[in-house]
This record gives structure tokens, sequence and C-alpha cells, in this order.
């Protein structure tokens, strides 16, 4: 039940979730399912005043979704994450768009390379055999720009199959992949 009738552009969308405790709430929704507000404040130790300000944002920006049927009355409000994936193409014609995205890569950047390292630093912790079955891969190829968004796609399917059949064993844990392709030199 969006406030706005405008639908977010994709710059107003990279500014929504361009905030570290608005991807938190981002990934605790995709995580750990449906959540309110102080659910929510309880898992970050934040204000729920705060945690309620930020899903606004999320909301308005259309990548939050509330859960009416969860309520247990009028007051109760829960959340859900709209999307699996986050990826959206911002226009040149967007006013700030260009500084807008260089912010949020740069942010997106910072993000992955924070998660990377505390995988590092407390992998003893899970155990040889999440050790094991972990990996990073990187490879040199020599692409199109179509080739190069062909593999995007193929890559967002493979990674849609497990969003939509995912593991049901009591080992289950939240496992964090992201790829990236882009023109460089070695």
């Amino acid at each position: 039940m969006p406030t706005e009738n405008r639908r977010p552009t994709g710059a107003s969308r990279l500014q929504a979730v361009d905030h570290p405790l608005r991807r938190k709430l981002l990934g605790l929704l995709g995580v750990e399912g449906p959540a309110t507000a102080s659910i929510l404040a309880a898992r970050t130790g934040e204000m729920v005043g705060n945690i309620s300000h930020h899903l606004k944002v999320l909301r308005t920006a259309g990548v939050i979704e509330e859960v009416p049927e969860l309520a247990k009355d009028k007051r109760e409000r829960w959340w859900r994450s709209a999307l699996t994936s986050y990826a959206w193409p911002v226009a040149a014609a967007e006013p700030g768009a260009e500084m807008i995205a260089a912010v949020a890569e740069e942010s997106n950047v910072t993000y992955r390379a924070g998660l990377v390292r505390d995988w590092f630093s407390r992998r003893e912790e899970h155990g040889e055999e999440w050790i094991e079955a972990a990996f990073s891969i990187d490879v040199w190829l020599r692409l199109t720009p179509a080739r190069l968004a062909e593999l995007r796609e193929r890559l967002q399917d493979v990674l849609e199959e497990y969003v939509d059949d995912p593991s049901a064993e009591p080992e289950t844990r939240p496992v964090y992949v992201f790829a990236q392709g882009f023109p460089a030199q070695p």
C-alpha cells in the first residue's frame, strides 16, 4: 500500500537501498523472512522509531511490502522483501543519476568486501564442511557487451533457481553470493 502514486526510479531505489541500516534490514527480511519493526529493532539493536523510519523509505522505494495477513491486530505491521535481488538501471536523464550510481556502487564494493573479510576472519567458527564448500571464482573472459549481458542473465537465472528452491535441511545457513563482470585490464 504505497503512500506515493509515482513509481520509484532507479536512482531513488538506489538511494533507498544505499544506507547501511536499510541494507541490513533488507538482508534480515530476505534471510529470516517477514518481521515487524519491533522484531527488526531487537535484531539490530536500533530503536523501533528509527527502524520504522527506514522501513517507510524502503516501502516508498518499492523494495519491501506489507504483509497484512500476519498482523494480529490493526496496529501491528509486518514487512517482507518485495524483490529477491537489487539491480536497477539508472537512466542518465534522472537528476543526479551518475553521482547516485557511483556512490551506490562504491558502497556495494565496501559492503561486499566487508562480508568477505568477515568470512575470512571467522570461517573457522563454521567448520571444515563450510570452509570446503565456500568458493571464490574469478576468470578473465573476452566478451562483447551483448555476451556480457547474456552472462549476467544466465547467472541471474541460476541464482533465482536457488532462491525459489531453498534448502530445508537443519544445517542450512544464510549464504551470500555475488558476482561482477566489467571491462578491465590485468
